[in-house]
């Protein structure tokens, strides 16, 4: 980057919004580190566990492949995560039946209860502030987040330490 950036001087973010936007990613954070508290879980466990019951909760089951791409795990350390949430009952393993080759990764019953009893209060907030806003603005806000999302994806893939 040059000494002056005229891609800035054109449009400024503010600095609130980006501001929010870090604390916002920093409470998330956070959120997974006492979800991994409550449920006796290593933070980086607790993480997988939050990926693998929010594809779920999607109807789009997780590959271990995919998990280690999402949670930023080589292959081997992802698979020895598994085998240490598999050992204590948190997730199970299965193959899909049209291709025997892909194995899909789903919570057990105690995980989600788990899950449960730490996000449901958390959802309830949300759901009550989010209900205060039109469908109109949380449609847009939510195209907002997924174009950030997709920059911010793009610039790691295009980094060059990716």
């Amino acid at each position: 980057m040059g000494d002056h950036d005229t891609s800035r001087d054109l449009d400024p973010v503010p600095v609130p919004v980006t501001e929010a936007l870090r604390a916002y990613g920093e409470t998330y954070t956070r959120v997974a580190r006492a979800f991994a508290s409550h449920a006796g879980l290593h933070s980086t466990d607790a993480t997988a566990m939050i990926e693998i019951l929010s594809a779920e909760e999607l109807g789009t089951p997780l590959s271990p492949a995919k998990l280690s791409d999402q949670i930023g795990l080589s292959f081997g350390a992802t698979s020895t995560l598994l085998n240490r949430l598999e050992a204590v009952g948190h997730v199970t393993r299965s193959r899909i039946q049209t291709d025997r080759r892909v194995v899909n990764l789903h919570s057990t019953p105690e995980v989600q209860r788990l899950a449960d009893d730490f996000f449901e209060p958390l959802g309830r907030r949300l759901d009550s502030i989010l209900a205060a806003h039109s469908p109109a603005f949380l449609a847009e806000f939510s195209a907002l987040l997924i174009e950030l999302q997709q920059a911010t994806d793009d610039h790691i893939s295009e980094s060059p330490d990716s």
